[in-house]
């Protein structure tokens, strides 16, 4: 597929919990993949795009429904599993109820903890039943022995979890620390929950022949099954009970203030130990990869940047703004005091001045200043021991909102508290206390305000030789070390999300081997520019309109007038007023600049998709955004509000997405290359485009004179 240069295709994105079939019990299902590969090949598409499909069972409750924080990189989630594939000779009344469940779940959104806990019910009546059937046959037997060094663990820490009533495996007792004599007993046929062992083992074997199976129709149709390699582990996850010392359990990882968020992100994994990860040439990664093949043709790194550096929070932090980079150059005492800086104590401590506390607080400054804070210089003060991290704060609040004592909500006075405490200039390292880091935008602090002009000339010159300049070359080296270790451990092609704050080195490294990277029309890379010129895109790319981390094209036309104004202006290329709504011509045109552009492939979320058609738009559009990157707690369960069956009926629309696709001159499935319009019905058309005479062909770069839509 990939031999005639340039090659171009196309595909969807769509996350596996999305996907709404009539078979399935509330959520979308590994073995829906087949249909949804038919409506791909269909609508003129070489790619099938998910989120990540690993078990993420942690919490055991909706918290889990968030798919990059996996319990296990290697098991495959249950929510997944199609319960009336587990046997052939299903009982009358488990089929009884299988149908009641269909009735009950099949909601406008996925009901994350109902669908699970019914799924995994109806799997344990099955396994009562053919428990020794399925795990003595030879096929379980082939997988088991394909499978035992990450299968065992997982059984077994699943049993802990639910024995102990928690995944912290610090809570554990003389199970806290895994080895293979404890997983021997623990996992032993003697044992009096050997059977509860046994039904994790059963549960990941029908996952893996109901996804195998999925793969296998994908890869028959010529069809890309693109899967997503999260960039982290859950803190009580099966990996970092087995494997410990390849994890900084006292740190946490995130990102920076970027698009996504302007308070920066923590997503609570711990950051990797990479020193350790290379004694073995990176083993660890390697088996994930392998792992993935068995399912995926494609995979996408998700942020890819935290190979060149990782952004580490405390563990006891909640934002993601205090924070530094790992590996990185950091400032030291020595280079602080030649360029005269030398009060490391005021720099490095929250400055809290009584002025800031009466601007925030008001009246109730005082009950703030008793219960968070002591006064050690007058007017100056400083947190109590008991409150002198985020999550102190954060606990105490509570605390105090619990009792009624608060004057202002909890949310108001937790972010105005946080606020003070992270209104430092430096970070002192936790490790070496004659090294220091620039706290991100110190330059918005009232700590750095208040200093002299020769201390904020030195420091702000020292901020951007930290974050632009110094680690270019550490950083290069470093994912020149870690990221082949990942590329040479499969066939798979891999593409990288290299979006937010990006270092000049991740290009030229990306490049160097052979990466493909991801162009998002509304985050171009490029400084400058509002909106990316997808026409100018370079050819190892993947574009989109959208992505699930952020609004769909639709939600993000009616977000903001004048940016749409602005993108109507200087990309459509007319001045006249914009309609306040995402018409179906105007989804076209910014579809049709994707496939139009260079980039390899071009890949849509299915929301995006459906909005090219008016009978798609009833729902609000902020109803289908996936995620919320400024929510830690965002709850994941957009459901498509369309079965797969319908959309494969839907003849106009397979045809307009197959005419936008197969006219770019991208490459077509089999029997998909004839232009889609040839079939199109013509009247149709021209009544739609005398209506809205955007529709005409456009290039892709910004256009003069273009008629508005009316």
């Amino acid at each position: 597929m990939m031999r005639e240069m340039p090659w171009r295709g196309a595909g969807v994105a769509v996350p596996m919990f999305s996907v709404r079939s009539e078979a399935d019990l509330g959520v979308g299902e590994f073995l829906d993949l087949k249909l949804l590969v038919d409506w791909a090949v269909e609508s003129g598409f070489h790619l099938v795009q998910l989120l990540p499909i690993n078990d993420t069972s942690v919490n055991r409750m909706w918290w889990d429904s968030y798919p990059y924080s996996s319990l296990s990189v290697f098991a495959l989630h249950p929510l997944y599993l199609r319960v009336q594939a587990l046997s052939e000779k299903m009982p009358e009344d488990i089929k009884k109820e299988i149908e009641k469940a269909k009735v009950q779940l099949d909601k406008k959104d996925v009901d994350y903890e109902a669908t699970l806990a019914t799924k995994l019910a109806i799997a344990r009546k099955v396994f009562n039943q053919e428990k020794d059937l399925i795990l003595n046959s030879s096929a379980f037997q082939n997988f088991f022995s394909e499978n035992e060094d990450w299968l065992k663990p997982y059984a077994a820490f699943c049993f802990l979890r639910d024995f102990f009533d928690t995944s912290d495996h610090s809570q554990w007792g003389r199970f806290s620390h895994y080895s293979k004599d404890k997983l021997a007993k623990l996992i032993s046929e003697d044992s009096l929950h050997y059977d509860i062992i046994r039904f994790h083992y059963y549960v990941q074997f029908h996952l893996h022949i109901q996804l195998s199976e999925a793969a296998e129709y994908a890869r028959k149709k010529g069809v890309v099954l693109k899967g997503d390699l999260p960039i982290g582990v859950d803190r009580n996850s099966v990996d970092t009970w087995v494997y410990p010392n390849l994890f900084r359990m006292n740190t946490s990882t995130g990102a920076p203030p970027d698009y996504f968020d302007k308070n920066g992100q923590n997503w609570g994994f711990p950051t990797y130990n990479w020193e350790e990860m290379s004694k073995d040439n990176y083993a660890w990664w390697r088996a994930r990869l392998t792992q993935m093949s068995k399912y995926f043709t494609a995979y996408r790194i998700d942020h890819i940047l935290g190979f060149f550096r990782i952004w580490e929070l405390p563990e006891h932090a909640m934002t993601g703004l205090i924070g530094k980079f790992r590996p990185s150059i950091p400032l030291s005492q020595e280079e602080l005091e030649r360029e005269g800086i030398w009060d490391f104590d005021r720099l490095t401590r929250p400055y809290i001045r009584l002025e800031h506390l009466q601007e925030k607080f008001g009246s109730s400054w005082t009950y703030i200043a008793a219960n968070f804070l002591s006064e050690f210089q007058k007017g100056r003060y400083e947190f109590t021991e008991d409150c002198n991290t985020e999550k102190k704060i954060a606990a105490k609040l509570k605390t105090c909102a619990e009792k009624s004592m608060l004057l202002d909500s909890e949310d108001k006075t937790r972010r105005d508290l946080f606020d003070l405490i992270q209104n430092i200039v430096l970070i002192r390292d936790p490790e070496d206390s004659k090294k220091f880091y620039p706290r991100f935008n110190l330059e918005d602090t009232s700590s750095f305000m208040d200093l002299d002009d020769h201390s904020k000339n030195v420091l702000k010159r020292l901020y951007y030789d930290y974050y632009f300049h110094r680690q270019e070359n550490l950083w290069r080296e470093n994912a020149l070390k870690t990221l082949p270790a990942l590329l040479n451990s499969s066939d798979m092609m891999a593409c990288g999300e290299d979006l937010g704050l990006i270092p000049s080195c991740v290009h030229p490294v990306m490049e160097e081997l052979g990466l493909i990277g991801l162009r998002i029309q509304r985050m171009p890379s490029e400084p400058g520019l509002e909106f990316g010129i997808p026409s100018q895109y370079n050819y190892m790319t993947v574009c989109a309109p959208s992505c699930h981390d952020c609004s769909t094209l639709r939600a993000w036309w009616e977000e903001d007038e004048e940016r749409r104004r602005r993108f109507f202006k200087n990309v459509v290329g007319s001045d006249a007023l914009p309609p306040s709504q995402c018409l179906p011509d105007i989804t076209h045109f910014i579809l049709r600049q994707h496939v139009e552009s260079p980039s390899m492939w071009a890949i849509f979320p299915l929301q995006d998709l459906l909005a090219l058609k008016e009978d798609y738009t009833t729902r609000p559009a902020t109803e289908e955004t996936i995620n919320d990157p400024t929510n830690p707690r965002h709850y994941w369960r957009y459901r498509v509000h369309v079965t797969l069956e319908s959309l494969r009926k839907d003849k106009e629309l397979k045809t307009i997405v197959k005419d936008l696709v197969c006219a770019s001159g991208r490459s077509c499935p089999p029997g998909g290359q004839e232009v889609a319009s040839n079939t199109r019905d013509k009247q149709q058309v021209a009544s739609s485009r005398e209506k809205n005479p955007i529709s005409k062909p456009l290039s892709g770069v910004p256009q003069k004179g273009t008629v508005a839509v009316v």
